[in-house]
């Protein structure tokens, strides 16, 4: 799948952010019509987009180019997407996600409108953003609803407030909905993302952060501001230790294959099935990353 370790998110009624987003260097972008934008600007928000995603011109760079629509159930949500989808548009996130029927009424729309815009079936990916309790329950049968779906994320805000709860440095809040959400994410062979953090001045909080859910097994971090991204990225890139050890054990199955053994060690440590993934999975985000060439 895509490399996708920082999504900045961009207020769809900022016209120099949104111009500029190319410049920043995120993995992806998105133009966000929802929680960055006030009820009076959402009209103005969405032609601008709009406009921005038609404009040919403006270079988003190696981007993934996404936008973060209002909820369907808004008055909002279906007018986003009849001014944006396009053939720039690559993804769509759906907020307030709940259940598969969310999921799957916007693939129809989708569906719908790449038809009708002479668009190919199914090139717009769908992220769900998982916010609330009943979301979190739900995230697996989300997270398998629709073959246009690449990654679930948690909205980290909007579902500390919906369980009643606050957000701390040791994310003891969220770390059970962190768990239920990479567990649906990998049971469906879909992406796991994390939310944002909020504190743009706290770059050692970010990073720790970044640290700890790269650790659990999740994919990528959303960014708040273009200043965080380069934390992200160094928080989900491997090290050079990393990409030297998963090399060694790739070399070390192998000779064993070679040699005909069933069998592969590292030194005295035997290489199981386990070892073998994560080490495939250190050198393709560090081939992702531009570390490594596509031949290694």
């Amino acid at each position: 799948m895509r490399l996708r370790r920082s999504r900045l998110y961009v207020p769809g009624n900022n016209p120099s952010m949104l111009v500029n987003a190319g410049v920043y260097g995120a993995d992806v972008l998105t133009f966000d019509l929802e929680d960055s934008v006030s009820p009076g600007e959402k009209l103005a928000a969405r032609l601008l987009v709009g406009e921005l995603l038609k404009e040919k011109t403006v270079d988003f760079g190696r981007s993934e180019v996404t936008v973060r629509i209002n909820p369907l159930s808004t008055p909002y949500g279906k007018k986003d997407l009849l001014e944006i989808v396009c053939e720039r548009l690559e993804g769509i996130y759906l907020p307030k996600t709940e259940s598969e029927e969310d999921v799957i009424k916007l693939d129809e729309l989708l569906t719908r409108l790449e038809e009708e815009k002479g668009l190919e079936v199914g090139r717009i990916k769908l992220f769900a953003i998982i916010e609330t309790a009943r979301g979190v329950l739900n995230a697996y049968q989300i997270a398998s609803a629709s073959k246009r779906l690449e990654a679930i994320t948690i909205g980290g805000e909007d579902l500390t407030a919906d369980l009643g709860g606050e957000r701390t440095p040791d994310g003891m809040t969220l770390f059970t909905a962190r768990q239920m959400i990479l567990l649906a994410a990998r049971a469906a062979g879909v992406q796991a993302l994390d939310t944002v953090y909020s504190d743009i001045k706290d770059s050692d909080g970010l990073y720790q952060e970044a640290v700890t859910v790269r650790k659990m097994g999740y994919d990528g971090k959303a960014a708040i501001h273009p200043s965080q991204i380069e934390v992200i990225h160094r928080a989900f890139t491997p090290t050079e230790e990393e990409i030297e050890y998963a090399r060694r054990v790739i070399e070390a199955l192998e000779t064993a294959k070679k040699e005909g053994s069933g069998v592969a060690a590292l030194g005295s440590k035997m290489i199981d099935r386990p070892i073998v993934k994560r080490a495939e999975r250190i050198l393709e985000r560090a081939k992702a990353a531009g570390l490594l060439s596509r031949e290694e």
